[in-house]
């Protein structure tokens, strides 16, 4: 059974259209990437029930979670359940034949980053993937070894603000005050997730005791359960313990760092602050992979507010690693005051621009 179309969706028309053009192509193999909690699935159900794609593949339809499968061998026999095939030890052959004999199906595999996370695991699942369609997976790494339609799709982003009021008066109705509605998206950073989970907590509580419960509780204010998709702690929690972030362990404390740094942190900064931590720029790279980070229209690496209010409270960075920051700081403000007045003065007054939060939090942790 096909999974429902959402009933609230917005600000993706043009991510929608986007994938639409992309099955121009005979065999579309497209991914849908981006940060846990910022619509993937939705987007792909949106596509799943869309006139020209049902028009184009009627009955055809499959869509698999992956999330129970553990091994390539059992996401091939999950796949073939959906099919309707007869259970057998290893159905790849029957199941490549069967999309091979049959009219075109379209097959979407959701949450599939659990299975291609780990290197041990990673060549098979490609090598499958190169012979199937369309994923959605948190992250913003295309999976090798597959001829990906293009243009690629870019990872999701943020709910623009018009999207991001249109999906909350949807769940929460628009007799709230638009001040109060306005504070509380400021706090999920327009991550559709956080939206739908703080807008049904205002239906029913109002947004003056949702703003005022988020800071005793923050992000747990929304996390019950065992669901990803109602829980928004569990959401974070599983992209941080996602095998890359394992294996580069020093990329969660710089993600850690990152989260009491609003305005986030450029290149030249990761570089010069001189940060004890080994290659920087990997970390940097690990963590854009895994869509846990991400680089604005400045590049300057940031992280999502809710990500950034789960890590204050549950992961937060290490003595050391902050005063190693301080110190940078620091500097930077003594030699502007030292050089003010002169040339060299001037791009330190843009660093020093584009780091105030971050300096007025930082010093805040040192008194």
């Amino acid at each position: 059974m096909l999974p429902s179309e959402p009933k609230i969706f917005h600000g993706r028309e043009s991510e929608l259209s986007d994938i639409l053009h992309l099955f121009d192509t005979r065999i579309p193999r497209i991914a849908i990437l981006g940060a846990g909690g910022m619509g993937k699935t939705s987007l792909a159900r949106v596509v799943l029930h869309h006139s020209d794609i049902t028009a184009r593949y009627a009955q055809n339809r499959f869509f698999v979670a992956c999330t129970s499968a553990t091994t390539k061998l059992e996401l091939v026999n999950l796949i073939g359940e959906h099919l309707g095939l007869e259970p057998s030890k290893d159905l790849t052959q029957t199941v490549l034949q069967h999309l091979l004999s049959n009219p075109p199906s379209l097959l979407i595999l959701d949450e599939l980053e659990a299975l291609w996370e780990p290197t041990s695991s990673r060549g098979g699942i490609e090598e499958l993937l190169s012979l199937l369609t369309s994923i959605t997976m948190r992250g913003a790494e295309h999976p090798a070894k597959v001829k990906w339609t293009r243009p690629f799709l870019r990872a999701l982003q943020p709910l623009d603000q018009q999207a991001a009021r249109l999906t909350f008066a949807d769940i929460a109705d628009s007799g709230h005050s638009q001040e109060e509605v306005d504070q509380i998206l400021s706090l999920t950073d327009n991550m559709p997730l956080a939206i739908s989970l703080l807008a049904h907590l205002a239906d029913t509580e109002g947004c003056s005791a949702v703003l005022s419960c988020w800071d005793k509780e923050n992000t747990s204010l929304i996390s019950e359960g065992s669901d990803k998709r109602s829980n928004l702690d569990l959401s974070i929690s599983l992209s941080l313990s996602s095998p890359r972030m394992q294996l580069f362990p020093q990329s969660q404390e710089l993600l850690s760092l990152l989260s009491m740094l609003p305005d986030g942190l450029a290149d030249v900064d990761l570089i010069q602050s001189k940060l004890p931590l080994e290659n920087i720029l990997k970390c940097k790279t690990v963590l854009k992979a895994t869509a846990l980070a991400y680089s604005d229209e400045n590049k300057r690496l940031k992280v999502l507010m809710p990500i950034r209010e789960y890590l204050q409270q549950h992961q937060p960075p290490t003595d050391h690693l902050v005063q190693s920051l301080l110190k940078y700081l620091a500097e930077m403000l003594k030699y502007y005051a030292e050089y003010t007045g002169t040339k060299s003065s001037s791009s330190t007054i843009l660093r020093i621009k584009s780091n105030l939060t971050n300096i007025q939090n930082v010093l805040q942790w040192g008194l």
